[in-house]
């Protein structure tokens, strides 16, 4: 999780090479018109955002009640989105982070860093999310402190920052972890 140009895309592409388990990108479940909103700097309201991530929930949710594991790149910014997500553990019960299937791992860095990189993917026609944004979505994210996140710095080599989240997650990940890692 993480603002966009953070690289949450390419770490979770990893987790899930590395985990041999399914990949979901968030930013493929938003609607053309969330997509052209933002294209033309347009931040999401709440209203935008619930069907995106009631679809994510759900693409989630397929997953887990089939026995997988899944690495998803999602923004996630604040609590009530990371609710949502979390309930595709049906088992899930508000609040009770310890014990929910859904976990969060954020990627930060300096907001030069991720204009940079904005601003890179941008001219290369890589994203729809323009640099204008980033700000905004640096304003909505917030990490109560009970939710048991993990912050790393997004500027560490992708392989090392998949290395430490297997490693953290270990016995939960048991059965689907390769020796290797």
């Amino acid at each position: 999780m993480g603002v966009s140009g953070c690289g949450k895309s390419t770490v979770a592409a990893l987790l899930a090479e590395a985990l041999g388990c399914s990949f979901i990108e968030a930013d493929d479940y938003h609607s053309q018109e969330n997509k052209a909103k933002m294209s033309k700097g347009i931040p999401l309201s709440d209203a935008d955002r619930t069907p995106w991530l009631e679809s994510l929930q759900d693409a989630i949710r397929e997953r887990l009640d089939g026995g997988e594991n899944v690495a998803v790149s999602c923004s996630a910014l604040r609590l009530k989105y990371r609710e949502v997500i979390r309930a595709a553990d049906r088992s899930y019960k508000p609040g009770d982070y310890a014990t929910c299937r859904v976990k969060f791992v954020c990627l930060r860095t300096s907001a030069e860093v991720i204009t940079e990189r904005m601003q890179r993917r941008s001219s290369e026609g890589k994203h729809f999310m323009p640099a204008s944004l980033l700000q905004s979505q640096l304003d909505l994210l917030k990490i109560d402190a009970a939710e048991g996140i993990t912050e790393v710095d997004a500027t560490v080599r992708a392989g090392n920052i998949v290395r430490d989240t297997v490693a953290q997650f270990r016995e939960e990940l048991a059965s689907t972890v390769p020796p290797c890692f």
